[in-house]
């Protein structure tokens, strides 16, 4: 598929195929996946940060899926696992998900579980998606190619928390999916997945650089509830970080296809969206028997962070702002641990 779609597109398009496949569909690689991520916040991104996805590993016969709620003091994780030949591919554990029209309108549910959350949510489509094919040379003999789709909306429903329901209505939510074989193993020194909410736009890029700083991909686009999406050509960042490897604050410049440029500040110093509490420590497809279910906590005081956990990717609610306007929105990053390897700004 073309990723490199402009001009005025109608928010629904039939070029990605949303809903996911079916247990016991066969003919598919050892290594396929097809995953779902959502992200929950309000407009002003006051807490809660809510990160949750799925994903089905047909020849693994394994579904499984993470919960991660965020506070200023606190980080709950919920993961769960089951057979994925004992569900009706439509959840696991406590979460259940309805595709009600593809590429549009999502339904997102959870029950009772450890961490004492549960949401009732419709997430609808505010934006066209982008859609791209991303294919990788690996250091390994495996290579990376799936299908890719970032887009922006927004929900209604009900939030829970500790027994305290909130209503979410006009919560924004970004929300991506992901189709293929995936295997990128070696080399990476920074990793950026870049979802800044505006009013009435959202900036949405995967970046991806090597150690030694060269550029290894790049993916997305500015995407409007007009109907434009203007694709990304380039991505420049200044990033502040601390002694631990987590982002304090930064400013990325985005140059899109139509010569537009955006230049966007981020305080990234809310804390929690550690991934490694979502399973994203390598533990993602593992077999682990029909209903199994896990959870933990993390206290957001300093004794957690990229350094300490089996994997220093993060998800962080931020504040953004571009040209006087204030976004939010999640600002995905991870630094490799090399030794070897010291970030260096590139604007």
């Amino acid at each position: 598929m073309d990723p490199a779609v402009t001009g005025n597109q109608p928010l629904v398009r039939n070029d990605f195929h949303d809903r996911l496949v079916t247990p016991g569909q066969a003919g598919l690689p050892d290594r396929f996946f097809d995953r779902f991520v959502f992200n929950l916040h309000a407009e002003d991104a006051q807490s809660p940060s809510v990160l949750l996805g799925f994903g089905m590993y047909p020849a693994k016969d394994t579904a499984d899926g993470f919960v991660v709620v965020s506070d200023r003091t606190e980080q709950r994780n919920l993961r769960y696992s089951t057979e994925l030949s004992a569900t009706e591919g439509d959840g696991a554990g406590p979460f259940r998900f309805e595709v009600v029209e593809p590429n549009s309108v999502w339904r997102l549910s959870l029950d009772d579980n450890p961490i004492g959350v549960e949401f009732d949510l419709t997430w609808r489509a505010r934006t066209p998606a982008w859609f791209g094919t991303v294919a990788v040379a690996n250091a390994t003999d495996e290579s990376t190619e799936f299908e890719h789709l970032f887009q922006s909306g927004r929900y209604d429903g009900t939030l829970t928390i500790d027994g305290v329901t909130q209503a979410v209505d006009g919560w924004y939510g970004q929300r991506d999916r992901s189709r293929g074989v995936r295997t990128m193993a070696g080399g990476q020194g920074l990793h950026i997945w870049y979802q800044a909410q505006f009013p009435d736009y959202s900036i949405g890029f995967l970046l991806v650089e090597t150690r030694g700083h060269d550029r290894l991909l790049l993916e997305g686009a500015v995407m409007h509830e007009s109907g434009l999406v203007d694709p990304i050509i380039d991505v420049r960042h200044r990033l502040t970080f601390d002694e631990n490897r987590d982002l304090v604050e930064g400013i990325v410049v985005v140059d899109t296809e139509s010569g537009s440029s955006f230049e966007v500040s981020a305080d990234a110093r809310a804390g929690g969206g550690y991934m490694a509490g979502a399973g994203y420590g390598g533990h993602h497809g593992k077999q682990l028997g029909i209903d199994h279910v896990e959870s933990d906590r993390y206290r957001l005081d300093g004794s957690v962070n990229p350094n300490t956990l089996d994997s220093a990717l993060t998800d962080r609610l931020c504040t953004f702002a571009c040209d006087g306007r204030q976004g939010s929105g999640i600002f995905e990053f991870a630094l490799t641990r090399s030794r070897s390897y010291q970030y260096t700004p590139s604007v």
